[in-house]
């Protein structure tokens, strides 16, 4: 026990001073209000808490599930192409990756635990009942592998039992991206909802994987050096440089996806229009235009290639807008997907079905978030010189 504790204490990183340390406890707080606001939904009623209808049944939670977990996809895949193909410049931001990606993960995990109403059976019956033609199934299922796998690779790192930390990194990996692939499905598999319908959602979901991850990175390195008080060395820069690259093309990747997306659901029949005239100049507009748009997507890349990324804060600033931005599409995509309904044109239905997230929601929401800044803190603090380590 005292050789584990010691090994431990070797990776503390002394400049992340305690308030940091009791700012990650506080926020760690919060997220614990947000349990037992969960728990209180769980006896009363959902219905009670949240925004959602039987016309809209999903909604900013199921959103900010998937947002959290594609960042985690896309940390775990830059850190196994870090780690698997030894010497590139990405290397020095990997052991980071590796961290970020449990964090955000669980993130991920408290969201939809919340939403749902008996998460416990779905822990229980995903076991013993198993669903093998089911997305969701699959969904579950490997982002519970890719925990396991995230955590002992991130042990391999701190016991510097590299080979270890390397294959399981790689299983890591590409059980994130199965169950990635299968979170678009959900939504891409629904005929009833034209506006998810088609084979693009899942790999449109790892695109926005990469994007997401290699933007949390580059955000959350700059902020470590911040907290150290240092300037931040030639390697970490030319990491992120590389990074930004990445966050740059998949963003311009990204655009041109959205765009035919668009011109497509203008040709795929009446709901498929209605849903994409709905975004584009109904009551979800201004998050289109403004936040998916401007915001998270010409702004960071005027920023990235004005500066050809070799500023920092421009590579930060870009990093975040692009964040938010991603926030605002995964947002746009839940709630739009399902505005026209299903019958639509019967019984003089609406051309938008309205849902307004609660108090409750936001809430929720704000919990995930601090879940995220608060284990990022506790990171920094006792796992700080793990992520100066690069030449493994």
């Amino acid at each position: 026990m005292s050789n584990a504790l010691e090994a431990l204490t070797a990776w503390i990183e002394p400049r992340i001073n305690t308030g940091m340390v009791l700012l990650g406890v506080a926020l760690l707080a919060v997220v614990a209000g947000v349990l037992a606001l969960g728990v209180y939904g769980f006896i009363f009623g959902h219905e009670h808490l949240y925004g959602v209808t039987r016309e809209v049944p999903w909604g900013i939670l199921i959103s900010t599930y998937a947002s959290f977990a594609i960042i985690s996809t896309g940390l775990v895949l830059i850190a196994a192409m870090s780690h698997a193909f030894g010497g590139n410049p990405m290397a020095p931001v990997a052991n980071r990756a590796v961290y970020l990606s449990i964090i955000t993960i669980f993130s991920a995990f408290l969201s939809i635990g919340v939403e749902l109403e008996s998460p416990h059976r779905m822990l229980i019956y995903n076991i013993i009942s198993p669903n093998l033609t089911s997305n969701i199934w699959w969904m579950g299922t490997l982002y519970g592998a890719a925990v396991g796998c995230m955590l002992v690779e991130f042990f391999g790192i701190i016991s510097q039992k590299w080979r270890l930390a390397l294959y399981v990194g790689v299983l890591g990996a590409l059980a994130e991206v199965g169950a990635n692939s299968n979170l678009g499905a959900v939504f891409g598999t629904l005929a009833a909802r034209p506006f998810w319908y088609g084979a693009q959602l899942p790999v449109f979901f790892l695109c926005n994987a990469v994007m997401s991850g290699a933007a949390c990175i580059i955000l959350f390195t700059h902020i470590a050096y911040i907290l150290r008080g240092e300037k931040m060395d030639k390697k970490n820069f030319v990491a992120l440089q590389t990074v930004a690259k990445v966050v740059a093309l998949t963003l311009f990747l990204i655009a041109i996806a959205t765009t035919w997306k668009l011109i497509i659901m203008y040709t795929g029949g009446e709901a498929a229009s209605q849903a994409a005239t709905n975004l584009i100049k109904g009551p979800l507009s201004t998050n289109f235009w403004v936040f998916e748009t401007v915001i998270g997507i010409i702004i960071p890349l005027l920023l990235l290639v004005g500066t050809q990324v070799k500023n920092l804060a421009a590579m930060s600033a870009a990093s975040l807008l692009a964040l938010i931005g991603g926030f605002f599409q995964r947002y746009d995509l839940v709630v739009v997907g399902q505005s026209v309904p299903v019958f639509s044109g019967w019984d003089n239905l609406p051309n938008f079905m309205p849902y307004t997230p609660s108090a409750a929601e936001f809430f929720v929401m704000f919990g995930c978030i601090c879940l995220t800044v608060g284990g990022f803190l506790l990171g920094e603090r006792f796992f700080g010189k793990v992520f100066s380590i690069s030449e493994h």
